[in-house]
């Protein structure tokens, strides 16, 4: 039998006795979910066996079934949070980075199953990847803020169909609401109320989103042009000034000596963009030492800004 034969047999071999290659390497996401839902569980045993031997010997085949066998936990979940507006494969993805990690951590001797170990992980890597594409602007930064983002709306629901008098119309929440989950989630009163705001605003386009119409209008036209506005007009008047006729002035105040210096160190240019004469270059024309020179030109400057200053 040839190499190439028996490669082939191998990979069949392996694709039999192996359910974990199941999962599929491109195709979309319901192909990649039904795959993932197919894959057998571990017992309690194998689970055990394949955690301890990557705990000690840092076996990736072990850590590899260890994830795979999980896959369907993380599908599960994500599913919870398809209500942020985002796309489901970012999300299983974001959660199967989670479950690395939770694999990569877990202890087999804390007598804990890696299905319970690996929830905190799976739930706080969507939450952090939630949190930062949910909008551009973050809407909860503190510890607080995060408990209050994944809770508030549930919790709001929640409160409104238990209260028969509750108006399923309301859109914000009454006093007795929110002592209620400022209470059950141990919170400021006043961070319900923020989050409530930040949540019940919605996003604006700050550009119009259909280009064809003449009579839409968004936010970027009513953003007021600094280009006309006096103290830019005034700046850049001071700026072109001092380009031009500011520096001449400056100069006028130097003796010849001094301008030439300062003319040749920093405002000549060659045909090959290269600067004018160097301190050693104007210490031989003048019989001067070069730190002599660069006295001078330290001193010419100081008078120059001087000069310009009373100018201004």
């Amino acid at each position: 039998m040839s190499d190439a034969s028996m490669n082939i047999s191998s990979a069949t071999a392996l694709t039999v006795r192996d359910p974990w290659a199941l999962v599929p390497s491109l195709g979309n996401l319901d192909a990649y979910i039904s795959a993932a839902n197919r894959i057998p569980l571990l017992t309690h045993a194998e689970e055990i066996a394949f955690a301890t031997k990557l705990r000690e010997t840092g076996d990736l085949d072990s850590a590899g079934k260890l994830v795979l066998s999980h896959l369907r936990l993380v599908v599960s979940i994500s599913r919870q949070y398809l209500g942020y507006g985002l796309p489901h494969g970012d999300l299983i993805q974001e959660g199967n980075v989670g479950l690395m990690k939770a694999v990569k951590r877990f202890d087999p001797t804390q007598g804990v199953r890696l299905v319970s170990y690996a929830m905190h992980w799976i739930k706080a890597e969507i939450h952090e990847y939630i949190l930062k594409n949910w909008r551009m602007v973050k809407v909860a930064t503190t510890k607080a803020q995060r408990k209050l983002f994944f809770n508030l709306r549930s919790m709001k629901q929640a409160l409104k169909d238990d209260a028969a008098e509750a108006d399923t119309h309301r859109s914000t929440l009454t006093q007795s609401q929110v002592d209620t989950m400022a209470r059950e989630l141990n919170v400021k009163r006043e961070d319900v109320l923020e989050m409530e705001t930040r949540l019940s605003g919605g996003d604006v386009a700050l550009e119009p989103l259909n280009d064809d119409s003449e009579e839409s209008f968004a936010p970027i036209a009513y953003l007021a042009d600094e280009s006309n506005e006096p103290s830019r007009v005034l700046e850049a008047r001071g700026r072109d000034w001092l380009a031009g006729d500011g520096i001449a002035h400056a100069l006028d105040a130097l003796d010849a000596r001094s301008r030439r210096i300062v003319e040749e160190r920093w405002l000549k240019v060659n045909d090959d963009n290269s600067g004018g004469m160097t301190l050693h270059d104007l210490a031989g024309e003048y019989g001067v030492s070069a730190e002599r020179i660069r006295q001078i030109e330290v001193a010419a400057m100081k008078k120059m800004r001087k000069a310009l200053a009373e100018a201004v």
